[in-house]
């Protein structure tokens, strides 16, 4: 067996979130053009978040005792058979075309462990010291996936109708499979040192009891939250205040490929942050200060996001909100997997990203209900929502933890 690698599970992650990133930007405006009301457009984004909310940490807790590598592959597998499906629904009409779309979000939730595990893959692989660092190629893998994913959308959509995204995002994650079936080695050998096996609600509480792992926890269900508001709507907002129209395309609908370059955009921004000045950021600042303002920069990003008069101004607004949101993830997940023992490290993440799928199923029902009576209250909301919690990672986090330095520097001398 090949020795763990970061790079191995990066292209992993990276290959299977270009089929996330080639479905997501379609969802709302599908389910628009199935007729679907906001309330109907939000809970179809957050089926897949919900299955996973309930499903990621018995996936974290699982590798945790059979080891990382088969949960990977059969998440892997079931993205494909999702994607597949998700390709079928879109070349059928009306409601049963939205039945379907929804199960496949529905199966794809429920498989949906990449994330979590590959979280955990780094932590067994990676120091304590370069945790946050490493925990940056997620994101990375993140952003690229949101490159080309969107990209590969509408090329799909282009040459081979409303299909081709689904069946596109099919190949790619059988590909995936098939790379991690033959490329990708074991990181964790189960021990005699397991973690207690304790019920899910007991693991919630016990997790969220800690009080600097809970506050994280808490910290980075607020910034989905808020995300997950802008991730939802924006097809929306720019078709709207830039009055983007569907085009017919071989006898298709087509929305305007401007949308899908703001996604690429957004990745590439998203990509650039993660992949290379996370590390110094984190080394300069520190974690808690690294939290504290990115989430001050998605506040500034958010408020004036849908009164942006012009292009330019929205490019603006999103590069800082893409800059603010990538500096989010890996101090936070860096700071949760030192503050983890090695054994639990599975178990704890999933509930951090099942806290990320709780937000990821009521942000998009909130956002998007709240849309159709007006555009600017979500966006309003979620700024003032991301100020409050810099300031919350600010006096609980930053100075609490310049504190305790002054405290040890007071003793030593």
């Amino acid at each position: 067996m090949k020795k763990p690698s970061v790079f191995i599970i990066f292209l992993t992650v990276f290959v299977d979130l270009i089929g996330f990133g080639i479905v997501l930007p379609l969802l709302p405006i599908f389910a628009r053009e199935f007729n679907a009301n906001g309330l109907t457009i939000g809970l179809l984004m957050a089926s897949y978040s919900a299955m996973q909310f309930f499903f990621a940490p018995v996936w974290g807790k699982f590798s945790d005792r059979v080891g990382r590598r088969p949960v990977l592959l059969m998440s892997t597998a079931a993205a494909a058979v999702s994607y597949a499906v998700f390709a079928v629904g879109s070349g059928m009409p009306g409601s049963a075309g939205l039945a379907v779309l929804f199960f496949s979000r529905i199966v794809a939730g429920i498989c949906g462990a990449n994330i979590t595990v590959a979280q955990a893959y780094i932590a067994d692989i990676t120091p304590p010291e370069e945790r946050s660092k490493k925990m940056g190629l997620i994101g990375m893998a993140f952003g690229l996936g949101f490159i080309f994913g969107p990209v590969l959308s509408g090329v799909g959509m282009h040459f081979f109708g409303m299909t081709g995204p689904g069946w596109i995002a099919a190949s790619f994650c059988a590909a995936n499979f098939l790379f991690a079936l033959t490329r990708l080695p074991e990181s964790w050998k189960p021990t005699s040192e397991l973690a207690t096996q304790r019920p899910r609600l007991t693991q919630w509480i016990h997790t969220l009891s800690l009080p600097k792992i809970g506050l994280l926890v808490g910290i980075f269900f607020l910034a989905t939250f808020c995300f997950t508001c802008f991730e939802t709507t924006l097809g929306l907002l720019v078709s709207q205040n830039f009055h983007l129209v569907i085009q017919q395309v071989n006898g298709f609908p087509v929305y305007d490929e401007k949308i899908v370059y703001l996604y690429a955009y957004c990745g590439i921004v998203g990509a650039l942050v993660q992949g290379g000045a996370i590390g110094r950021a984190v080394k300069k600042l520190g974690e808690p200060l690294l939290i504290a303002i990115s989430l001050v920069l998605v506040a500034i990003a958010m408020g004036p996001m849908p009164f942006a008069n012009n292009w330019v101004e929205l490019l603006i607004v999103l590069a800082i909100l893409s800059i603010g949101s990538s500096l989010t993830r890996p101090p936070v997940f860096g700071l949760i997997s030192i503050l983890t023992p090695a054994h639990e490290q599975g178990a704890t993440i999933g509930v951090a990203q099942g806290a990320g799928s709780l937000a990821r199923i009521v942000g998009p029902i909130f956002a998007a209900t709240l849309f159709d009576k007006n555009p600017a209250l979500p966006y309003l909301i979620c700024a003032a929502l991301s100020f409050f919690t810099s300031v919350i990672a600010w006096q609980f986090l930053h100075r609490s933890n310049q504190t305790v330095i002054a405290a040890k520097t007071q003793s030593t001398s």
